[in-house]
């Protein structure tokens, strides 16, 4: 599977990101092992060099812990994987409200459509 990066970002920071993301949807659970370097790197079409810095800068930031000879794991630390989600949604809600400020919504309207959009996925579901 090709993956399309950014270049205005390094990507090694969006390998993370994405990686992030399959932590916070629970695809990669608390404790689990991540895949090897070198099938990250595989499976992004990355050098395995940008995947093992990609792990490094994860451990740095608490989210994945190395075991030597075992591999990398996502950390068990609840509360670590809770400051993720909170941090990641705060991002998403920052860049919905700057692009509907470009588009001239108001703050009422933004939560107001919002509120309607939330309200029909509840019925719908």
């Amino acid at each position: 599977m090709t993956h399309t990066f950014d270049t205005s970002k390094p990507i090694y920071r969006q390998l993370a990101d994405q990686i992030y993301w399959r932590i916070i949807r629970g695809d990669l659970k608390a404790g689990e092992k991540l895949p090897s370097v070198r099938d990250i790197a595989i499976e992004f079409s990355v050098n395995p060099n940008t995947a093992s810095r990609t792990y490094n800068e994860m451990e740095r930031d608490g989210v994945v812990e190395t075991k030597r000879g075992q591999g990398t794991f996502v950390t068990e630390d609840q509360t670590v994987l809770h400051q993720l989600r909170e941090e990641r949604k705060q991002v998403r809600m920052e860049e919905f409200v700057r692009e509907m400020e470009a588009m001239g919504v108001s703050a009422t309207d933004m939560i107001q459509g919002l509120k309607s959009y939330v309200d029909k996925e509840d019925k719908s579901q």
